[in-house]
């Protein structure tokens, strides 16, 4: 058997002993084909929709654990979808952790890189004049860019 998780919206206009009435009849339901009710949750309680469904705007949300056989959730579903006191729902089976699957090793702790020694005064000189050169080279490389544009449609000849 499985382990499901099912959420439910009931139209919040419904009398308490009504909804009461829904509640354990969708329970009925779960044990009636072999599941097991692990746990009903009605402490959400009344809440306001993100939006309104069939015109309304509030409802009273149950969530509902339970194992079952693998058929079940379907039934539910198309019970759920035949009541009109039910504004949505959904089913979802829950997936188990495995015990049986090995933990991953630890990796080790990286090593850091050896610290190089900050350059000298004298070496950070010749760097700084390094510097308004490499500023001039995107300008020369435009100019040069240009006329390299203009060069294939000078060389266009007319078809003899």
């Amino acid at each position: 058997m499985n382990r499901y998780e099912m959420i439910y919206i009931i139209d919040a206009d419904l009398e308490e002993a009504a909804r009461k009435e829904l509640i354990e009849k969708v329970s009925a339901l779960i044990t009636n084909n072999g599941g097991e009710i692990e746990k009903v949750d009605e402490t959400w309680g009344k809440r306001r929709l993100a939006y309104a469904i069939d015109y309304k705007t509030e409802g009273w949300y149950v969530l509902v654990n339970f194992k079952a056989p693998v058929e079940l959730p379907r039934e539910l579903e198309r019970n759920l979808q035949i009541n009109e006191n039910v504004l949505r729902y959904l089913v979802i089976k829950l997936v188990e952790k495995k015990a049986s699957v090995k933990p991953r090793p630890e990796r080790p702790a990286p090593v850091a890189a050896p610290v190089e020694e900050a350059p000298a005064a004298e070496e950070a000189a010749p760097a700084a004049e390094a510097a308004p050169v490499a500023e001039e080279a995107p300008a020369e490389a435009a100019e040069e860019a240009a006329p390299a544009e203009e060069a294939p449609a000078a060389e266009e000849t007319p078809a003899e």
